[in-house]
């Protein structure tokens, strides 16, 4: 049998029986790479050097600085200064959970956390407001998606790790989509509360929303510190990860005084854990990707394209299928890792501008966010609301909708992504 048929053949029935993905991608790699007389070594020194890059040591960064934003009291804080100004309003809610998902996605870069700081918040806060439930768990595991997209983005790091772009200008590239996503989703999510009368807060005085406002700064001040030190080129991506450790840091015990020691704990342990996952994920995705290259899957996937269709839009049709279809059961650095080496000789075939595939494939990373079975925001926002799974899906289908629109948008229209991407 072919050393690719036992690869593909070794992790499919891995991925069945529910083995981790990283061990997954580790065990079939080294399985194939064993046909083609590789020694452990080797793949060992691949693992360590697939992590020695300072352009993947943002990711702990930005995965530490929207923990402690979640357990520090900014996002609460946040959420308190949005709903003062915009809760009244019909759908006013919706719009603050939506607007506080997109302020965190420009700290995070993460989904899950987006999704389960503003959900845990923002979900009872909804039912009790006279949303339905469904709906309510349904728009947090949508616009927790937007963790991705709007920069800082944990997916985009790797796609530049992978492709040798620019984490800048990927950054850059994000932004204009994410907002017309965010848009998106903030006009139905008015529209849908006008038709179905969902409730809406008391008024607050003037002076009560600028009390609340003084008090959520240090939050709102954290995307600008991050973007704004990135595009001034005061910092680097990396060098803005930590930055942004620190702040939160500071104004968590310093100024809102709601991290304890325990609490700090907590943190690190859960800052280590998902960064623990993502670089495993990584290192396992190299060893299969090296196995790829040396067997010149890759060029021969993008021969066999080229022999098949000349038409771009074709290919870019059964890409996103073949990305939808991932989706359901790869999570997103793990579907980046294995498809990107692949797809990027048939991009440049095509003329593809890699940074705008960067958004269409983050996009469609999002939608893997909120397919099940194995969504991530699905089970996230699951655990936050003790519901099944599959009424967080019900309620997520109609958001499922809007995002493939924006999505379509993106594609047809590469300007949207490349605007600021120069």
């Amino acid at each position: 049998m072919s050393p690719v048929l036992v690869l593909f053949l070794v992790f499919a029935i891995l991925c069945l029986i529910r083995v981790p993905i990283a061990v997954s991608l580790g065990i079939s790699s080294v399985v194939a790479l064993s046909m083609i007389d590789f020694t452990l070594y080797t793949v060992i020194q691949k693992m360590f050097n697939s992590l020695n890059s300072a352009t993947l040591m943002a990711i702990p960064g930005f995965v530490f600085a929207g923990i402690i934003m979640s357990k520090g009291g900014i996002s609460f804080h946040l959420i308190e200064a949005l709903k003062s100004w915009v809760g009244h309003i019909r759908g006013g809610l919706a719009v603050v959970t939506i607007l506080a998902c997109m302020i965190f996605a420009a700290i995070s870069g993460s989904s899950p956390a987006t999704a389960a700081a503003i959900g845990s918040i923002m979900i009872p806060g909804m039912v009790k407001a006279g949303y339905s439930k469904r709906y309510a768990m349904g728009l947090v595991a949508a616009a927790g998606t937007l963790g991705i997209l709007i920069p800082p983005s944990i997916p985009l790091i790797i796609y530049a790790s992978v492709a040798e772009e620019s984490v800048g200008k990927l950054f850059a590239a994000g932004i204009i989509p994410g907002l017309l996503l965010g848009g998106i989703l903030l006009i139905s999510a008015i529209v849908n509360a006008r038709i179905h009368n969902y409730g809406k807060l008391p008024k607050e005085p003037m002076n009560v929303r600028w009390k609340k406002t003084y008090k959520a700064i240090w939050g709102f001040l954290l995307p600008v510190i991050i973007l704004g030190g990135i595009y001034s080129g005061i910092v680097t991506p990396t060098e803005a990860a930590f930055v942004s450790c620190f702040y939160g840091i500071i104004v968590s015990v310093f100024i809102y005084k709601e991290m304890s020691f325990p609490k700090f704990r907590e943190v690190l342990k859960e800052s280590i854990n998902i960064t623990s996952m993502i670089f495993l994920v990584i290192a396992s995705a190299m060893i299969f990707g090296m196995f790829l290259t040396t067997e010149q899957v890759p060029q021969s996937f993008a021969a066999w394209i080229e022999e098949s269709t000349t038409n771009k839009w074709i290919f870019m049709i059964g890409v996103n299928l073949m990305f939808f279809v991932l989706g359901m059961f790869l999570e997103a650095v793990a579907i980046i890792l294995i498809t990107l080496p692949i797809l990027l000789p048939v991009l440049v075939m095509f003329d593809i501008n890699i940074i705008h595939f960067a958004i269409i494939m983050t996009i469609n990373m999002e939608l893997a966010m909120i397919t099940p079975p194995v969504g991530l925001n699905l089970f996230v926002v699951s655990g936050i609301t003790r519901e099944k799974v599959g009424e967080v899906v019900r309620g997520v289908l109609p958001f499922f909708a809007l995002m493939v629109l924006a999505l379509i948008i993106v594609i047809i229209f590469p300007q949207i992504s490349l605007f600021l991407a120069k």
